[in-house]
C-alpha cells in the first residue's frame, strides 16, 4: 500500500472560475507609457473588461507598481492570445479567481514574461 506524503489540495472544477486577474506590472519612470498604451487597447478590444487602479506603490502580493484587469472567464480564450502578443515586453501574472488568493497567486498562475517574486507574507491571514 502507498500512503500520501501530504494531503492533495481539493479538486476545483474550471466550470467554478468566474472571473480572471490580470496584473501588469511597470515602472513607473520607465515602461509607465507603455502600461498606459496597452491599458487604452484593453479598454478599445475588451469592453467587458474591469480596469483596476494604478498602483504606483506596492499594494497586496506585488513586488512592483501594476494594475489589474478583471476579466470575465468566457474572455480569457480570446483575451489571453491577445495579451501574450500585444503586452509590449511588459510583464503579466494571470490567474483565475476561486477563492484562495494565496493558491490563486501561486500554484494557479501563470505568468507572461519574466515571474516577479511576490510579497506572500501578504497572504499570512488568508492562510
Amino acid at each position: 500500500m502507498f500512503k500520501r506524503a501530504a494531503t492533495l489540495p481539493p479538486r476545483i472544477a474550471p466550470q467554478a472560475i468566474a472571473e480572471y486577474h490580470a496584473h501588469v506590472y511597470y515602472d513607473p519612470r520607465k515602461t509607465r507609457g507603455r502600461a498606459a498604451r496597452l491599458r487604452e487597447r484593453v479598454a478599445a478590444e475588451f469592453p467587458q473588461a474591469r480596469l483596476g487602479r494604478w498602483h504606483d506603490a506596492l499594494v497586496g502580493p506585488h513586488s512592483r507598481s501594476m494594475y489589474q484587469i478583471a476579466l470575465p472567464a468566457g474572455m480569457l480564450t480570446s483575451f489571453l492570445p491577445w495579451l501574450m502578443l500585444n503586452r509590449d515586453g511588459l510583464t503579466v501574472l494571470l490567474h483565475p479567481e476561486t477563492g484562495d488568493d494565496y493558491r490563486d497567486h501561486t500554484a494557479h498562475a501563470a505568468w507572461l514574461g519574466p515571474a516577479l517574486k511576490l510579497r506572500l507574507q501578504a497572504f499570512k491571514n488568508a492562510r
